[in-house]
């Protein structure tokens, strides 16, 4: 497996342009299985996962065109097969998002139960309760949900017992087709689901309310192809935000949206940190100095997203003063803690591990650390570009798996970074 080796001490200082955000990207790629006619997908992250669903569309016997600014093309007419293996599904959550799509255009669908990061238990309960709410008749089969319809899919009113962002996705997408209205109540309210509506819509969906807690969809009896261009990615846009005011440096981020990060952007202020906005821009200068300890509250969006907790953690390693970090989001989302803590941090767990209580110190000290999820493995390398001396953070699968190029983009901005490949 690769490594990165980073030698910490640099202040981050550049320009950079925020990627596609992978989150969007993964569920148009399934709601293309709702249409007739090509769906083209532009400002799509080179990633691992977004090579991950595209084989997975590839096994379905769908044709994909990819181009090599990475726009893809998917022609889902060209299905064969309507079982998507455990093989593929196990690597990736947001591919068990192809079941809907598949089962309100043909009937039919077979998908195994997902895998990915281990932050703790995201069970699929409620993307099954909606799918039979919609009239489907769900079974499951050694670890595989067979999915089927008589006829098309019916229109309902459900309410999510949790505000789930996959659920929201994939029962909005599938309403598309099913006949009269859906109504969902207890939506999450992410701007990534905005712009899957937004697709869906141009594809001739009727999607209203997306971006609130209610979201109204009237089914049509078909969907045809369209062109959308996904959103910057907020999490990593946020995420080298967080690793220029940890190293006490300056970044612009090109391509970004600053209304997807307000809360954020208010943290950062709170640590100290200068930051200018426009209309696709964010600039944030630290003039040098060390941040100052900030403490939040995980929740659904518009609160601070639980996927920037690690970075925010690393921040506050060496921030002045003493923080209080509380996850509510998922279970077993700390185990970047003890890695840091390796590296020199002071950091405990309280409440059954659920808050993080973060006294800065001056320094970190390099180390070999290693993470078992995409935003820990990210946060320690924010970690060790604030350490003195030699950091290897190993398993960085994790990392390829949601941040494009992420070792360039760190020397570009003039960290002391480089990955070792392993065979």
């Amino acid at each position: 497996m690769d490594k990165l080796l980073i030698r910490g001490g640099n202040r981050l200082e550049g320009e950079l342009r925020a990627s596609g955000a992978k989150n969007s990207a993964l569920k148009m790629f399934a709601a293309a299985l709702l249409a007739d006619g090509p769906v083209a997908i532009s400002n799509v992250p080179h990633l691992r996962d977004i090579t991950t669903m595209i084989e997975l569309l590839g096994f379905l016997g769908v044709e994909v065109v990819i181009n090599e600014k990475m726009d893809v093309e998917i022609h889902a007419n060209t299905i064969k097969r309507f079982r998507a293996p455990y093989e593929l599904v196990k690597t990736m959550r947001a591919s068990f998002n192809v079941l809907g799509p598949m089962l309100a255009h043909y009937g039919q669908a077979e998908v195994s139960l997902p895998g990915g990061c281990a932050i703790g238990p995201r069970p699929v309960d409620q993307h099954l309760l909606g799918l039979e709410a919609l009239g489907a008749n769900i079974e499951m089969v050694e670890g595989y949900v067979n999915a089927s319809v008589d006829g098309r899919l019916q229109g309902a009113h459900i309410i999510f017992d949790i505000c789930t962002v996959g659920g929201t996705e994939h029962i909005m997408m599938t309403a598309t087709l099913a006949e009269g209205q859906t109504v969902l109540e207890n939506c999450a309210r992410e701007p990534e689901i905005v712009d899957l509506a937004d697709c869906l819509n141009a594809m001739g969906a009727d999607v209203q309310g997306a971006g609130t807690d209610c979201i109204t969809i009237n089914g049509v009896e078909s969907l045809s192809g369209c062109h959308h261009r996904v959103i910057a990615d907020r999490v990593e846009t946020g995420t080298y935000l967080i690793a220029a005011a940890a190293t006490g440096g300056r970044v612009r981020i090109q391509n970004a949206n600053p209304e997807h990060l307000e809360v954020l952007i208010s943290k950062l202020r709170e640590a100290g940190a200068k930051i200018l906005i426009g209309d696709d821009w964010i600039e944030l200068d630290m003039e040098g100095r060390r941040p100052k300890a900030v403490s939040l509250v995980t929740a659904p969006y518009p609160a601070f997203p639980t996927d920037l907790q690690a970075q925010i953690i690393a921040l506050n390693c060496v921030a002045e003063g003493t923080s209080t970090i509380k996850e509510t989001i998922f279970e077993n989302r700390f185990m970047h803690v003890h890695e840091m803590n390796r590296m020199g941090a002071k950091i405990r767990l309280e409440g059954n591990n659920t808050t993080a209580i973060v006294e800065g110190v001056e320094k970190l000290t390099g180390a070999p650390v290693m993470a078992n999820d995409l935003r820990a493995s990210v946060s320690l390398v924010i970690a060790g570009l604030i350490a003195q001396g030699d950091t290897i953070v190993d398993r960085i699968y994790h990392i390829d798996r949601g941040y494009e190029q992420v070792e360039e983009k760190l020397q570009n901005l003039g960290a002391d970074i480089k990955r070792l490949a392993t065979s």
